[in-house]
């Protein structure tokens, strides 16, 4: 998986009015993930609650930062309703469902409007989507940018691009298998410079990761001042 501009995006049939297809979870399913949400990464009382559902039903939880752990979790509920189209030799793994996470300092701004504020929400919920959008899969390792001409997110920012690791908390890798056998795979958002980002094209994800854990560079949660790695 690449940049955007690889894909093609599916085409809009605008001769008729037939609409996008809802990818929605079962009342059970929501209750089992929010269970499970609760468990893996926290409670949570606040959610950012989408208003306009075009294609699956997008909300996102606010994990508020604790002691132990004090930085926000942003956790999406609503991108697993949606199987990914995987290629027929990866659908041994289970990957087709996923959610996604991104983890920020807890000085951040969440009611900010702004869009130095903004764009990590905008960037987990464009990514949540990118699946349906082209038709696609979303894995450990794969990459996005913010556009075409890898444009930085934001003019409070240097990166232009994400990178996805299986996200973790003290148990391991954080997958729910739901009762009825789906399995939803948890994947954190890595925000990139873009040196960081043509490095791991050209080599792989893990190389990626071990060159900033070898300067040791905290990149799980968000720094918008963070060293880059390749420079």
């Amino acid at each position: 998986m690449g940049l955007f501009d690889k894909f093609k995006k599916k085409e809009k049939n605008k001769e008729s009015n037939q609409q996008i297809p809802q990818y929605l979870y079962t009342d059970s399913e929501i209750e089992e993930l929010d269970g499970f949400i609760c468990e893996a990464f926290g409670e949570y009382k606040n959610v950012f609650h989408e208003i306009a559902s075009p294609d699956i039903h997008l909300d996102v939880c606010i994990v508020e930062p604790t002691e132990e752990d004090p930085y926000y979790k942003l956790v999406t509920m609503g991108a697993g309703a949606y199987k990914m189209n995987i290629p027929e030799k990866w659908k041994k793994y289970e990957l087709d469902y996923a959610e996604y996470v991104i983890y920020l300092p807890k000085e951040w701004n969440l009611d900010s409007g702004e869009e130095t504020d903004y764009w990590p929400i905008r960037t987990l919920k464009d990514v949540a989507r990118l699946p349906i959008w082209y038709d696609t899969w979303l894995c450990y390792g794969h990459t996005t940018q913010s556009d075409e001409e890898g444009s930085t997110y934001a003019t409070n920012t240097g990166f232009n691009s994400v990178v996805l690791k299986f996200a973790e908390n003290k148990k391991g890798d954080i997958r729910l298998i739901m009762s009825s056998g789906k399995v939803i795979n948890f994947y954190e958002i890595i925000p990139l410079y873009p040196e960081e980002l043509q490095f791991k094209m050209e080599n792989n994800a893990d190389d990626l990761f071990k060159k900033l854990e070898e300067k040791g560079i905290q990149y799980r949660v968000l720094d918008i001042n963070r060293n880059n790695a390749l420079k």
